[in-house]
């Protein structure tokens, strides 16, 4: 028997739901970015001239390419691309500085680097400090600008089959960087299965069908706009409409423009939507399907879409990178009587809370929300301690702290970890601290999130000045924003002469939280 052939017979790959999609639905709508606009046959054609591309400049199964760029078709291209030919795409975040950026570009040990042309400059510092020797530079061209290799020509000239590279279920495709809860981001490995189990889940919980029509305008960067939604929408042969960012008034216009059927937004997206000057001068009859992730939907904003939107129904994703990243969802008949939950388990997620032992404890008291399912990462790269940790007991370890009702209900009641989730974007601490830590004058800093009513977190540090120093708050924002990318900066900075510590001489974040809780409302 040739096992080869068995195996090729029976791939479903990342790379094969384009394919498949476009033999189904070939002179369907895929994609629509501006004036450009693609079938699914034409996706796929493109996709697969930009595989044989890559695989001409040296680029094989197992390598890793970068890419870096705001929201566009090329981006999704790139992303079935690399699928098929099993080289591992590592999106990277815009918002980071050329040093956040190298680390990523030295830990991935990438071999091919893809940028927006106005991207180009950051990109090049990033590659520079990397230190990496040869890589291949590719620019995705918007406004014409940069010296890197154009990739328009890998996308409309060559060869359009498929590159015919067999790529097994749990082959790793992604490498997903997150801040976690660590100094440094954690680079998480995702495969066709871990991705294509999600987004069955999806489809099933979330009430996703080929007749969508999407508008994305979060960073594609991100697993959520990625994987929750424009790869499932390719999955199903929905129409995907790309902007390049939540601006209100372009995303407003683009539903009515589009006639979109779905949305995906941050709460803070959601409420910029409803304070601008627009919201109720837009023909957003159309839209029937609403979702939102990243932190709990404020319930008077809840009442307030409802109340305005009342022909939309919403779902709340929760999960993380590492489960692909959906783990559970709030259902839309769900959304006020169980306000600020995060749902039940998707179709494909076994979840539990335990104690620090690993012992599951009874609803009602709060745990570790750990997780079972074919989403979860395949572990860290280059990591198998941080892997080892998160999957003791068989079951993934969220970091997240929780406490579940006696209909099953969670709800996510802390970070075990002190994440903050501003705006949409995590932030890790304890990286604010360490650059914190880097000002001359600082003795002691805490960094935590206090809640606030546009960011639904905002970033605060809590300095204890050196014997004898003065300092001030724009001092501590202004050298943060010197190290650190603008999300991660503190919006809010205070002084004290000591940090409540506990016995063991932990910082207690919870009380410097309860303490400083009023800061937004008092700005």
């Amino acid at each position: 028997m040739d096992q080869h052939l068995v195996d090729r017979a029976r791939q479903h790959s990342l790379g094969d739901l384009l394919r498949r999609t476009a033999l189904r639905l070939p002179d369907k709508l895929a994609v629509v970015d501006g004036s450009a606009k693609l079938t699914f046959a034409e996706f796929e054609a493109a996709a697969n001239r930009c595989a044989h591309a890559l695989a001409a400049r040296g680029l094989r199964k197992g390598d890793r390419l970068a890419l870096l760029s705001h929201n566009c078709f090329q981006y999704g291209v790139l992303a079935f691309a690399t699928a098929k030919l099993g080289v591992l795409l590592v999106p990277v975040n815009f918002m980071l500085g050329a040093d956040e950026i190298a680390y990523i570009l030295r830990h991935a040990e990438v071999t091919a680097f893809v940028a927006e042309d106005a991207l180009e400059p950051t990109a090049a510092e990033a590659l520079e400090l990397a230190d990496l020797g040869d890589v291949v530079r590719g620019r995705i061209p918007k406004s014409g600008g940069g010296t890197w290799e154009d990739i328009g020509p890998w996308l409309s000239e060559g060869d359009d089959t498929a590159p015919g590279v067999l790529v097994a279920d749990d082959d790793p495709l992604r490498i997903m960087y997150t801040s976690g809860t660590e100094s440094r981001p954690k680079g998480v490995l995702l495969s066709s299965r871990s991705l294509i189990a999600q987004y069955v889940s999806c489809v099933i919980d979330g009430g996703m069908s080929a007749d969508d029509v999407e508008v994305h305008s979060l960073p594609l960067y991100h697993c959520a706009q990625l994987d929750c939604f424009f790869s499932v929408d390719v999955y199903l042969g929905a129409t995907s409409v790309i902007l390049p960012g939540p601006e209100p008034a372009a995303l407003l216009a683009a539903v009515e423009r589009e006639r979109a059927t779905k949305l995906f937004a941050p709460p803070t997206v959601w409420i910029s939507l409803l304070r601008h000057e627009n919201f109720d001068r837009t023909d957003l009859s159309s839209l029937r399907k609403g979702y939102y992730g990243a932190s709990a939907m404020p319930v008077e904003v809840l009442r307030e879409l409802r109340r305005r939107l009342p022909g939309v129904e919403l779902w709340n994703f929760y999960g993380q990178t590492e489960m692909a990243p959906l783990a559970t969802i709030l259902r839309p008949h769900e959304q006020l009587d169980r306000a600020g939950s995060a749902g039940r388990p998707s179709l494909n997620v076994e979840t539990r809370i335990v104690d620090d032992e690993d012992n599951p404890v009874a609803p009602g008291e709060i745990g570790e929300i750990v997780h079972r399912s074919p989403h979860a990462t395949l572990g860290y790269y280059r990591d198998d301690a941080k892997t080892a940790e998160a999957f003791r007991a068989g079951w993934f370890h969220s970091g997240d702290l929780g406490v579940v009702d006696d209909d099953g209900y969670l709800s996510v009641v802390d970070r075990k970890k002190d994440m903050i989730k501003t705006g949409g974007e995590n932030v890790a601490s304890r990286e604010v601290e360490e650059a914190l830590y880097l000002l001359d004058g600082v003795a002691e800093v805490a960094v935590f999130g206090i809640g606030h009513p546009h960011w639904i977190e905002a970033v605060t540090a809590a300095v204890v000045p050196r014997e004898g120093v003065v300092l001030d708050a724009a001092q501590v924002i202004d050298h943060a924003k010197a190290h650190l990318a603008g999300y991660k900066c503190p919006k809010y900075v205070v002084f004290t002469d000591r940090l409540p510590k506990n016995p063991s001489g932990k910082i207690v974040k919870r009380e410097l939280r309860e303490r400083h809780k009023g800061l937004a409302t008092e700005a």
